[in-house]
């Protein structure tokens, strides 16, 4: 099945026609042996695998998803895009993957919406101005564009926070970067998995990975719910997953997994035209091209498995919008959901082989995995197809924390649910 090619010509046409839309990738079934297997069929799973067949002319590859394509993280998340890292390692690779998502729709022939509106971080404090001082001197030493602003810029650009006298956390200036925005998270997934089937990329959904297959030399295979599959190597990119996965092949792996929770207004007409995040405490909201508040704080700060959290962290960030923007008090919540992040001991991700021969990562994005996706692929196919690290990704090898050369971002120590 050939992808048909999207235009504006196209889409028009197909829709006065009258006929259904077409499946976008094709329904696989598992080979005996591919030369790939990518376990997790989320963003990065399938952005690697769209890399490794376009540009390392890899064709005997499959992504094996126990679920379906879109309903794990990547379609669970507060869709930001940014690049505000000041960590040597951070900086450099997520600074790339922000450059790479103006042209990710055109490289996929795929609408991603991808709204660089901007990003703005409110300070309520002088310290806070002065860590955002801080943070806009590193980004500008690193070739990333931000800027301060003062608090009546800030009152300028979004009259709609709250600058009464009495506020609890005071309007007294912020941070933009301007190249940051949103993208359409199910559009993404839907769109790397379209371009990878129609490279030859067998994509399988509903099907579960129980095991690894070993010969002398490490692993050599998968054992799944569909029978047992060999392959030259395989990439685990199961996100929050990852650690159950490992432990197949007896690996423990330096990570916690958490849930995040986002939460969703009904439709309003439009009103916050930034993303915004606060330095009061953890919280971030935008708008919906359908008008809802898309709005997410802390993690639920216990170890789970499930896709839903709990009431207090539901009520914290209904708690920092009112805070933030008193309007928005008698606004309806529509929905709510949870992803499953994978929390490394440093707030930073996993790239890299394991311990185990023929086994790799593609992992530990904790709460920010989907804006890494289109540098994540890229990294991870140079990575499977070379044998060799990519240098962005040098930093993210699993055998940091051996050496002590930890990617600590917040500073918070080896504790997984605070950074």
């Amino acid at each position: 099945m050939t992808a048909q090619r999207f235009s504006a010509f196209s889409i028009l046409r197909h829709g006065l026609s009258g006929r259904a839309w077409p499946r976008q990738w094709r329904r696989a079934t598992l080979n005996d042996a591919y030369d790939i297997i990518i376990v997790g069929g989320g963003g990065h799973g399938l952005a690697t695998a769209y890399n490794l067949a376009r540009y390392h002319g890899v064709r005997k590859i499959a992504v094996i998803e126990k679920g379906w394509i879109g309903g794990g993280n990547t379609g669970r998340n507060t869709t930001i895009v940014r690049a505000n890292y000041m960590v040597d390692g951070n900086y450099q690779f997520f600074h790339h993957a922000l450059g790479l998502w103006p042209k990710l729709a055109s490289e996929l022939n795929y609408n991603v919406m991808f709204s660089p509106r901007g990003m703005i971080g409110i300070a309520h404090s002088l310290d806070a101005m002065d860590a955002y001082a801080r943070r806009v001197n590193v980004m500008h030493l690193n070739g990333q564009s931000a800027r301060l602003l003062d608090a009546g810029e800030v009152r300028k650009t979004l009259p709609y926070l709250n600058y009464s006298p009495d506020a609890r956390f005071p309007v007294v200036g912020g941070i933009l970067q301007q190249r940051a925005g949103t993208a359409r998270h199910d559009a993404v997934v839907w769109g790397y998995a379209r371009s990878a089937s129609d490279l030859g990329v067998d994509i399988v959904e509903g099907c579960e990975v129980i095991g690894f297959l070993r010969d002398a030399a490490g692993i050599c295979g998968v054992e799944t719910t569909g029978g047992p599959v060999r392959a030259g190597k395989v990439l685990l990119a199961t996100a929050g997953h990852t650690s159950l996965v490992a432990r197949y092949a007896g690996l423990q792996l330096p990570m916690e997994s958490h849930v995040l929770q986002a939460f969703v207004t009904e439709g309003l007409k439009p009103m916050i035209n930034h993303v915004l995040s606060w330095s009061g405490g953890h919280f971030y909201i935008s708008q919906s091209d359908k008008g809802g508040l898309v709005f997410g704080s802390d993690m639920d700060g216990y170890n789970s498995y499930a896709q839903r959290g709990g009431l207090g962290v539901a009520r914290h960030a209904a708690a920092a919008a009112v805070s933030l923007i008193p309007s928005l008090a008698k606004v309806r919540l529509l929905r709510s959901w949870g992803g499953v992040v994978d929390q490394t001991m440093d707030g930073s991700p996993l790239m890299g082989p394991t311990e185990v021969n023929g086994l790799w990562l593609n992992a530990g994005w904790c709460y920010g995995g989907f804006k890494a996706i289109p540098a994540s692929g890229e990294c991870a196919a140079h990575m499977l197809a070379t044998g060799q690290l990519h240098p962005l990704a040098a930093a993210f090898t699993p055998g940091r924390f051996a050496t002590g050369h930890e990617l600590d971002e917040e500073g918070t120590g080896p504790f997984p649910h605070l950074h």
